[in-house]
């Protein structure tokens, strides 16, 4: 028979896999939406590009918090099981759900307010994960931080750290949506395609550390250093 924590994490792997794959990907991508020497139409269609390969990126994002806290209970590094760990997956399939649904509607006032809805959740959670990682790390719980066990709650603070990058990410593509009507009113807009441009290249900057930060949440959790 083959092991529930196997089959976890079978998926965090590719949870992380398409998280990593997927911003490579936007990343790329970036280049030719703010490319001025291109026609909108083709601008447009190598945004749609980056929208598709995000919504992988997102998935991944969330599906790793979750399935990071039940392999947590199983090696008895998190307290909470039973119906706490139900509740969590019921909340990030939702969760997860909302992020599509914003994909499905993007451009367009609804996907719009979706994704500021997510973001709103984000507000809350990204907190909330900080201050138990750093409590537990201190000693105070809920996750163990004893000898050779501190790599848990040191992998729940650094995805914290990578979220608040990735909501300024969010933030950027968001705003792509909105400047992209405004040049379609008035393709010579150039405040808009230098706001575009630099949007863009505060993005990249915190793309850098960003991979840096998702190779080390990868290797906390395969190395578990301390």
């Amino acid at each position: 028979m083959i092991s529930t924590v196997l089959l976890l994490r079978w998926a965090h792997i590719l949870a992380m896999v398409y998280w990593l794959g997927g911003e490579w990907g936007v990343f790329q991508t970036s280049y030719n939406v703010i490319n001025r020497t291109l026609p909108m139409a083709e601008r447009r269609r190598h945004m749609e590009t980056a929208y598709r390969i995000d919504i992988l990126a997102r998935t991944g994002i969330l599906a790793l918090f979750p399935l990071g806290m039940h392999m947590g209970h199983i090696y008895g590094l998190q307290p909470w099981g039973g119906p706490f760990l139900a509740g969590l997956w019921v909340f990030f399939a939702l969760w997860i759900g909302l992020a599509w649904a914003a994909f499905v509607h993007r451009e367009t006032d609804r996907g719009i307010a979706l994704t500021r809805l997510d973001e709103r959740i984000r507000f809350v959670f990204i907190p909330a994960i900080l201050v138990a990682a750093v409590a537990s790390l201190l000693g105070f719980g809920p996750f163990e931080a004893g000898p050779n066990q501190k790599w848990f709650a040191s992998k729940i603070l650094v995805y914290g750290g990578l979220l608040v990058i990735g909501l300024k990410l969010r933030f950027i593509m968001r705003e792509w949506t909105l400047l992209f009507r405004v040049l379609d009113a008035n393709p010579a807009d150039n405040a808009a395609e230098a706001t575009l441009e630099r949007s863009i290249r505060v993005g990249r900057g915190l793309a850098y550390v960003y991979w840096v930060g998702i190779a080390s949440v990868a290797f906390l959790g395969t190395v578990k250093p301390f």
